[in-house]
């Protein structure tokens, strides 16, 4: 698989990522956040996080977006969402409810993976369209 094939693969893996991640969030964010490392949390902190579900849901589409219409635009789209989120896992990580071995260490590979998602995306988003059907014999 080249870079593109590897990028497009991510785009569609983050499309269920965030589906899953915004839908736990929205309808069951006790269990989401055990799934995160994250102990049972206090009634705000619940709120709180059930409030980033419609979030994780617009990234969601803005992939299914991206990965239906593949334009350019789409993909400077994606990687302009990705890279707001650098940070916001490595902040995450610093609370002291994430008490599960190797939880803040996976939130900040999420920050990385959103800087390599950010870069990839723009990457993407400067390569001419790549033709799906081809007259020419390979």
């Amino acid at each position: 698989m080249d870079v593109e094939g590897a990028l497009r693969a991510t785009n569609r893996n983050m499309i269920v990522f965030d589906l899953a991640l915004g839908t736990g969030a929205l309808l069951a964010p006790d269990a989401t956040l055990a799934v995160l490392g994250h102990e049972r949390p206090s009634p705000d902190a619940r709120q709180l996080f059930r409030r980033s579900g419609p979030v994780w849901l617009t990234f969601a589409a803005a992939h299914a977006v991206a990965h239906s219409r593949s334009r350019p635009a789409d993909w400077w789209a994606l990687a302009w969402l990705r890279g707001t989120e650098v940070a916001t896992e490595i902040l995450w990580s610093r609370s002291s409810a994430f008490s599960r071995p190797g939880a803040r260490a996976g939130l900040w590979m999420a920050g990385a993976g959103n800087v390599a998602m950010a870069l990839g995306f723009g990457w993407l988003a400067r390569r001419p369209p790549r033709c799906r059907f081809s007259l020419r014999r390979p």
